[in-house]
């Protein structure tokens, strides 16, 4: 898969596979761009993600000038999963700015997906303004949540009283991730989980961005498991601590309360801080005092490409019937533009060329953003991101594409 691209009196960059070989190549070229100097476990681990990954190299001659890695994830959507590539590790190096080299891997991506049939492709944005004008919009938000725990969690619902038990890291994977895979296709944007990233990502002795936390610690209620928390504890500086939260999967809000409850009462502590809740998490609603519960930011999380339209459109379920033209702007896939009938409902979906008139225009980065359920297409069109040159048809897209619960990830990569 060779492919070149290059501005005028310079020397070609070509656009190949990464071999096994040159892994370290490519890490040490991660760690000069982003700054790194990772311990050499980390640097073990990451050479061991990277050989199960897509490796798309930029070399100019023999140099290695820009690299990027795609995990080989697979993401629910609203009735289903899809393969969906998960694109990371994106370095070039300082000496080849501006001269194509991000733009030639994401094509390599790109045609590398429409060559495997993965209809999807995803990735954390360390920068928002990047990947828009490739055609990645933000498929779900997140939002970190802070809890004063001086004070016991008040509630408005009954918490479930059956017992909670902590669960040894070695011993949790096999126990969560049977209610994880069973749980998962109920919010879009999800990630399956090997037992590798369960143990390597969730059950990590230390934690990569504050070693001054403790090993993670699992609580779970129920028999068989009806709910579960992650999460690691802080100690102060001569004052009470902290619990981070990393994920809290529940089957009913009374599970979701009682371990909430829980986390709000570890010993020495006083504040409990939920990194990337659901932006719908029903602990905004159940809990009696909004003082003691506050959001403390919203962003943009998993950002998500469709690279094949046609097939992510059917592969998704849709919640009313929609009969309209679409017409689509993408810049980088022109099999994805131009007008198409989408024809769609609960009994499923047909989406074909046509020459009938548009009754919605709008750009694929703009559609990625609505298709998991995050973002309506009447908000885009308010914010002059899309044209409705048919009036209700905005309407129409937002009840056929609503899901009953937001779209939610927290595995980052």
């Amino acid at each position: 898969m060779d492919h070149s691209s290059a501005p005028d009196n310079a020397p070609a960059i070509e656009f190949r596979e990464v071999p096994e070989t040159q892994i370290d190549r490519a890490l040490s070229l991660s760690y000069l761009v982003f700054h790194a100097s990772p311990a050499e476990d980390k640097r073990k681990h990451y050479h061991e993600v990277l050989r199960d990954c897509l490796r798309i190299g930029a070399y100019d001659g023999d140099e290695l000038v820009g690299f990027a890695a795609a995990n080989p994830f697979t993401m629910s959507v609203p009735g289903g999963e899809l393969p969906s590539p998960g694109l990371s590790f994106v370095s070039v190096a300082p000496t080849h700015r501006r001269r194509g080299v991000l733009s030639g891997m994401i094509a390599e991506l790109y045609r590398t997906c429409a060559a495997e049939g993965w209809p999807t492709a995803s990735l954390w944005a360390s920068e928002d303004a990047i990947y828009g004008r490739f055609g990645f919009g933000p498929g779900t938000r997140g939002r970190t949540v802070e809890i004063d725990s001086r004070t016991p969690l008040r509630l408005r619902i009954e918490p479930d009283e059956r017992p909670l038990r902590l669960v040894d890291p070695a011993d949790a994977p096999e126990l969560l991730a049977p209610f994880y895979d069973r749980t998962r296709t109920a919010r879009a944007g999800r990630l399956a989980r090997t037992e590798q990233w369960w143990r390597d990502e969730w059950m990590a002795e230390k934690d990569d961005e504050d070693e001054a936390l403790s090993p993670p610690r699992i609580v779970a209620l129920g028999e068989p498991l009806a709910g579960y928390a992650i999460y690691r504890t802080k100690s102060g500086d001569d004052a009470p601590g902290l619990v981070r939260l990393d994920e809290l999967e529940a089957e009913t809000p009374a599970v979701a309360a009682a371990l909430w409850r829980y986390l709000t009462t570890v010993d020495l502590t006083d504040k409990v801080r939920a990194w990337w809740r659901p932006a719908d998490d029903p602990l905004l609603l159940f809990a009696a005092d909004r003082d003691q519960v506050r959001v403390t930011t919203e962003l943009p999380a998993l950002w998500v490409r469709l690279i094949d339209v046609r097939t992510a459109l059917r592969s998704r379920s849709w919640a009313a019937p929609v009969d309209v033209v679409l017409d689509v702007h993408d810049g980088h896939l022109p099999d994805n533009s131009g007008p198409h009938r989408l024809t769609a409902g609960p009994d499923g979906c047909k989406y074909e060329s046509t020459q009938a008139a548009a009754d919605l225009s709008i750009d694929v980065r703009d559609l990625a953003t609505c298709y998991l359920g995050d973002t309506r297409v009447s908000t885009l069109v308010q914010a002059g991101l899309a044209t409705e040159h048919t009036p209700g048809t905005a309407a129409a897209l937002d009840a056929a594409l609503r899901t009953a619960q937001l779209p939610h990830t927290v595995d980052e990569f």
